[in-house]
């Protein structure tokens, strides 16, 4: 796949170089930044700011996927949504709504995104009309538990079961009138899988590509991070690269990241170091940035 069409904008797809989705939490209760951006204003001020680091894609979600309390109400979740991704979409960004509500996703997309991201696995089968309804991309996600349910079930081979999760969600959703040009698919790291089973995953990341599918790929301060470091969230950058490295390797189409600007530098020297970019014969060391200014 050489592109997925976002909306009106068609992005294009490097295997070398995944494009990248910065994440702005209008949720209090995110499990790692919640009520770091109190207001719409923070909350598209930091979606600017994504933009400017890096990011091709901005997801923005009013519900935390913790499963230490219940679900929110649409209303809403629709009232922490619409006013970011409408003030987003009104500065040029391209803008997602991380949701698994249908009536979430129509309100979203009638505020201008493009794209929705069910985390869900397709819990609301509505969910794809409306996709269809607003020739909006979406993501198909692999998780075998309820929205906001933790549970772990057993598998014979997890990626097996990825695999052939998605391909059902796949044909159900072009059933239900979504062009499979504008889908991408999501492995699911951590939902409805222990942390070994997201390792798992991330291994064998290239069986994915039987799906025939851009992949997006969401490691961000996840929980098998903080297993195998021992760190929480916001300590969790390192391992956070560590697995944005495995997946450009395997060739994923995008990366869902908070730390934009340490993803967009990673990948760029990256690139270099393996060959995929550009050579610069040239290259040089702005003065400025020779060494850390004076302290006043």
């Amino acid at each position: 796949m050489s592109s997925v069409r976002i909306g009106e904008r068609t992005l294009a797809l490097d295997r070398a170089r995944p494009l990248l989705m910065g994440i702005v939490n209008a949720s209090p209760e995110s499990f790692s930044d919640g009520g770091l951006l109190p207001d719409a204003d923070a909350q598209v001020a930091h979606g600017l700011r994504l933009v400017a680091d890096g990011a091709a894609i901005v997801d923005v979600g009013g519900e935390s996927g913790v499963t230490n309390r219940p679900p929110i109400t649409a209303a809403e979740e629709i009232r922490r949504v619409t006013p970011v991704v409408e003030r987003l979409a009104a500065a040029g960004a391209t803008v997602s709504v991380d949701t698994w509500k249908a009536s979430v996703a129509g309100a979203a997309l009638g505020a201008g995104a493009a794209l929705v991201n069910d985390p869900s696995g397709g819990h609301d089968p509505e969910l794809a009309d409306v996709c269809a309804e607003n020739d909006a991309a979406l993501v198909l996600t692999h998780t075998r538990a309820e929205p906001k349910v933790k549970a772990f079930p057993a598998y014979d081979d997890v990626v097996a079961d990825v695999v052939a999760f998605l391909f059902q969600k796949l044909k159900a959703a072009v059933e239900r009138g979504v062009l499979r040009e504008r889908i991408v698919v999501d492995p699911g790291l951590d939902l409805a899988k222990t942390p070994a089973q997201s390792v798992e995953v991330l291994r064998r990341l290239e069986e994915l590509d039987a799906l025939a599918r851009p992949v997006l790929l969401a490691p961000s301060r996840k929980d098998f991070v903080g297993a195998l470091t021992g760190r929480a969230p916001t300590a969790r950058l390192a391992g956070t690269l560590a697995a944005v490295d495995r997946g450009a390797a395997a060739g994923v189409a995008i990366l869902r990241v908070h730390d934009v600007a340490a993803a967009t530098d990673f990948l760029a020297v990256r690139g270099a170091l393996c060959g995929n970019e550009e050579s610069q014969p040239g290259l040089e060391l702005s003065e400025d940035l020779r060494r850390e200014p004076a302290p006043t």
